[in-house]
């Protein structure tokens, strides 16, 4: 199959400045809807105006299978087993990794990857729309981008505050 890979350039205003988000969305199924694509696109580009972001920051979205996203959480996270949400924050400093300074250029936030049909399985569990744990999904990938965890109940309630505080500000509440 072959994928679908879009380079969405979305306008945000910010008190009286336009900004650019750039959102590369991968479909490896070509299962997205343009409604869906478009929910991606706006409720970054809202969650980006909510953490203040700044202009032309750059961040791709890979919608993948459950068996694509165990293969990466087996590599990366040493669980075998399919999860809904993976993200990959290209500021943070690995073990060993050098710091590179003095690149002009945009901010690169990173990589978040989304399992569709882990997303369609929680939507019917949590009994919400596909819709809703689609958003609830990309908006928790964002926030690991920024540095957000919930490692320990403070890093938990701090991140899941910021979580709910985005998507009702976008109007998807549960």
């Amino acid at each position: 199959m072959e994928s679908s890979i879009r380079e969405l350039n979305t306008l945000i205003i910010k008190e009286g400045e336009y900004m650019y988000l750039q959102i590369d969305i991968i479909d490896e199924f070509n299962q997205l809807t343009a409604e869906q694509e478009e929910l991606i696109v706006n409720l970054l580009n809202h969650a980006a105006k909510e953490e203040d972001v700044e202009a032309d920051s750059e961040i791709s979205v890979t919608l993948v299978t459950n068996e694509e996203i165990q293969e990466i959480n087996k590599m990366y996270r040493g669980k075998d087993s399919p999860t809904d949400v993976i993200s990959f924050a290209l500021e943070e400093m690995g073990e060993g990794e050098i710091e590179i300074k003095g690149i002009d250029g945009p901010r690169v936030l990173g990589d978040i990857i989304i399992s569709l049909e882990r997303t369609k399985e929680q939507a019917e569990e949590y009994g919400h729309s596909f819709i809703r744990e689609l958003g609830f999904l990309t908006v928790h990938g964002f926030l690991h981008l920024l540095g957000y965890d919930h490692m320990n109940e403070q890093d938990e309630r701090e991140m899941f505050t910021k979580q709910d505080k985005i998507l009702e500000g976008f109007g998807l509440e549960r």
